[in-house]
């Protein structure tokens, strides 16, 4: 008997395990897709600055339609995943997603050019908070942490993207002809993927939003998020314009290179790591990487010291959003999807507040001195962190006390 419920089981396991690994599979290869997509943009945006003659003042105030239209998205992506399955706003927003980036590289006004990122940046915000609730979806299944090498694909992504970008720079390649074949790209893997996408994953309760009292448990993760997105959006729109007008560089992809290559090592390594040393002692290490690898690019604004801060603020800032979002995950308050949807608000805000505030910093003084401001928000994840868990141990003791 025992041996026929043994096999009875087994052969129920193995489809359960092929559906789960594609599952898997196909949704890694859109948070490839997502980095691949981003880092297109944000390696051309010198290319757009010269294009357009924008100052750094202009050129902030271009970088803040982004976060702008992202908050905007906010709210309504939280009601998408609510309402309907992940995999549909997910692939919806992937298709405009790729639309809007060819229409940036076709923009031949300022005007059409805010429009392009507009739209760009509201299916981006929309396309993130739906592959990370069938993530979250996927890790409750498994049972271990898998966020963080999701998020190690999409920076993967991004540093396979700005690399493609690197060589079609060096070969002179038209911007509205490699920003249109990332878009065909696009396109062409979102069809063939949407069918192995996660299924019936709508949760149904904690969909609503509850005005009144912030509640610390999300507040404090949204705090998080937005000393990161400070310092990762900051980084990701300005590393390309430091190390071509600091640094000089010729090639002056390099410093967002080996940005997203240590980003995407250090997401990999997250799951690793926080199982060792658990999440507040990865909090505080992240932080200390920011700190130090901004205070070396800054204090020396040459090639190699400048590389090697950018691959410690990439070490840094990268772990930070995964570890959050899996927090997130466990409130009692929210559903996983509308508890990603208010902390991404956060996260919206720090983009809205980063990038546009360097490009003012940096023509009121220097790019040198305004890129302290990563250092600061760097700084601010350890004591947010501690405050964090030490409310969530309080909440753990009251809930034994029950």
């Amino acid at each position: 008997m025992f041996l026929v419920k043994f096999s009875t089981e087994s052969k129920s396991y193995k489809p359960f395990m092929t559906l789960f690994n594609k599952q898997r599979l196909f949704l890694s290869i859109f948070f490839f897709l997502s980095g691949f997509s981003f880092s297109t943009w944000a390696s051309r945006i010198p290319t757009i600055k010269t294009l357009f003659d924008f100052n750094d003042a202009q050129l902030g105030t271009l970088l803040l339609s982004m976060p702008v239209s992202s908050l905007v998205g906010l709210p309504i992506s939280g009601w998408l995943v609510s309402r309907y399955d992940s995999r549909i706003p997910l692939s919806v927003a992937c298709g405009i997603n790729a639309a809007s980036l060819a229409l940036i590289g076709f923009a031949d006004s300022t005007f059409l050019l805010v429009v392009a990122i507009c739209v760009f940046a509201f299916s981006m915000r929309i396309f993130n908070i739906s592959v990370n609730t069938q993530a979250l979806s996927l890790q409750k299944q498994l049972g271990a942490p898998i966020m963080g090498s999701f998020h190690g694909l999409w920076s993967s992504g991004g540093i396979f993207g700005v690399a493609v970008s690197t060589i079609l720079i060096a070969l002179e390649i038209s911007m509205p002809m490699h920003l249109s074949f990332v878009a065909i790209a696009g396109v062409i893997i979102t069809a063939l993927s949407y069918e192995y996408l996660l299924r019936n994953d709508r949760s149904p309760t904690g969909n609503k939003l509850i005005m009144g009292k912030p509640d610390p448990y999300i507040l404090y993760l949204g705090l998080l998020v937005f000393f990161a997105a400070i310092c990762e959006g900051g980084m990701f729109d300005w590393s390309g314009i430091y190390f071509k007008e600091v640094i000089r560089a010729e090639i002056f992809t390099y410093g967002y290179l080996i940005f997203m290559i240590f980003m995407a090592l250090s997401r990999f390594l997250s799951d690793f790591v926080t199982r060792k040393i658990g999440m507040p002692r990865t909090y505080i290490l992240s932080s200390l990487c920011v700190v130090v690898g901004i205070t070396l690019s800054v204090g020396f604004p040459a090639f190699v010291p400048a590389l090697i801060g950018f691959s410690l603020v990439g070490l840094g800032s990268a772990a930070v959003v995964p570890m959050t979002y899996i927090l997130a995950g466990t409130s009692k308050k929210y559903s996983p999807g509308m508890a990603i949807s208010i902390i991404a608000t956060y996260a919206i805000a720090g983009m809205l507040l980063g990038p546009p505030l360097i490009g003012y910093l940096s023509h009121a003084f220097n790019l040198r001195v305004a890129f302290i401001t990563f250092a600061v928000a760097g700084l601010m994840i350890i004591p947010i962190s501690q405050l964090f868990f030490r409310y969530q141990r309080k909440l753990n003791e009251e809930n034994k006390a029950r």
